[in-house]
């Protein structure tokens, strides 16, 4: 996902709104003075763009990764310490891990663009992964910015080649009695020999630990990760796998994703690359990533397709939207931004769409696939990853909501897409960016647009 400086400021601006709006002893929440300036910051321009921002849910402090820089902001985006991520001596065309061999290719100077950054909030750091050496990734105390580790001598410690800020995905998931895992998922830039597209990582309480960022599990028939096979590249020679959202809700974890297909329009015998967007489900407990579902989602209002995800957020129903969608206050609700179309992933149409999904009825029909699939009815359905088609194979078992999968009938594809509820348009300045909260039981949702402009 690329940004402008001036997404970014809104960015930082919708943080600020977030943490600094202030309650009455009464409840009532106290507007911001409207002639009270924005709050901003800038960064050395020197350095390029910022790449991610996250917040301390705690503290209210802001950590923001940019190009060779790792900055933390006070809730008004005055700096507090920064920490330097690059430049550094690397080629693309190395590849790990470099103590095991050396690299033959000239080394030149070159930037570290942050491509991922998480809070681990319960070992106290910032994990921060970057485009230097394939794809590596620092451990920062979340007080100081002090560098605990930096794996970098195995290869599963390399994340991604990708150099695009947006091109890795994390989602961590917590235990109060065991190491937490982290599941990564990424593109991987025609290069499915060195990098999985998704994997689910051991985060070790030690930040130097020689198992930090390895696989769950690994022998050598079955890995806690999906590659995309070498054939797929046969049929799509630029496929790959584009991650724009992940979260965890219940016993799983899922990503939001953006993938190439190849479809024949009605009456026509030639194939066309499309773009289709689609949700990724994974069971938490999973160590062999049986329980791989993906489902398409996409739009529609008055007879428009909007089917090219640009961004989504997480968040409760509220009980004035749960009453009108039938469901509770505490259900899940997915806001997704699409714009118009299903063609053209890197110049998006205008046209957006901002869309809501309840979580549960897409579990819900990602349920009925697999009881369909174990009745043995159908194919599974995931034309990138099995390249033909497989048929579904019978067996008498009870799949409930929690059901994770058996070595059969997995991974599966739903082929029916899930639509979500339109509930606001923009036909001139495309929205790209999301969140939402509820606020004395409504649901709020701040939309960022391409020119920079803030959406509430």
């Amino acid at each position: 996902l690329t940004m402008s400086p001036a997404m970014w400021k809104w960015t930082c601006l919708v943080s600020h709104l977030l943490l600094s709006t202030t309650v009455s002893p009464l409840g009532r929440q106290q507007p911001l003075h409207p002639k009270r300036p924005f709050i901003t910051f800038t960064g050395d321009q020197a350095e390029g763009n910022f790449n991610h921002l996250v917040v301390d849910e705690r503290t209210g402090h802001i950590y923001l990764g940019a190009v060779n820089r790792i900055y933390k902001l006070s809730s008004d985006l005055k700096v507090l310490v920064t920490h330097q991520t690059g430049p550094d001596e690397d080629n693309p065309k190395c590849y790990p891990p470099r103590i095991v061999q050396t690299c033959n290719e000239p080394l030149t100077p070159t930037n570290n663009i942050n491509k991922m950054l998480l809070i681990d909030y319960k070992e106290n750091r910032l994990i921060a992964c970057g485009s230097l050496y394939q794809g590596i990734c620092k451990l920062l105390r979340l007080d100081d910015l002090f560098k605990l580790g930096e794996p970098f001598h195995k290869k599963e410690h390399y994340l991604s080649g990708v150099n695009d800020s947006g091109s890795v995905f994390g989602v961590i998931v917590s235990y109060s009695n065991m190491d937490d895992k982290l599941f990564i998922a990424t593109a991987v830039d025609g290069k499915p020999e060195y990098f999985p597209t998704i994997s689910s990582r051991k985060l070790t309480k030690n930040s130097e630990a020689d198992g930090m960022f390895a696989y769950v599990f690994h022998d050598e028939f079955v890995a806690s990760m999906i590659k995309i096979p070498s054939d797929t590249f046969t049929i799509i020679p630029d496929f790959d796998i584009y991650y724009i959202y992940g979260f965890s809700s219940g016993n799983f974890v899922y990503f939001l994703t953006l993938q190439p297909e190849m479809i024949s329009p009605p009456g026509s015998t030639t194939k066309e690359q499309v773009y289709t967007s689609k949700l990724v489900r994974l069971c938490k407990e999973d160590t062999a990533f049986n329980s791989y579902v993906e489902v398409p989602i996409g739009c529609e209002k008055n007879g428009v397709e909007y089917r090219l995800l640009q961004a989504a957020y997480l968040s409760k129903a509220g009980a004035i939207l749960a009453r009108s969608l039938g469901v509770g206050p505490e259900d899940d609700i997915l806001f997704t931004v699409f714009s118009k179309g299903q063609k053209r992933k890197m110049k998006s149409l205008d046209e957006s769409a901002l869309c809501i999904f309840v979580l549960k009825k897409i579990n819900d029909r990602i349920k009925d696939r697999l009881q369909s699939c174990y009745r043995g009815e159908g194919t599974l359905d995931l034309a990138w990853l099995k390249v033909k088609d497989i048929p579904c194979s019978s067996a008498l078992l009870t799949i409930d909501d929690n059901f994770c999968g058996l070595d059969m009938n997995a991974p599966l594809g739903v082929s029916s897409m899930v639509r979500g509820l339109p509930i606001f348009t923009e036909d001139g300045d495309r929205m790209t960016s999301v969140i939402a909260y509820v606020y004395k039981n409504h649901s709020l949702a701040f939309v960022g647009t391409k020119s920079g402009k803030l959406k509430k």
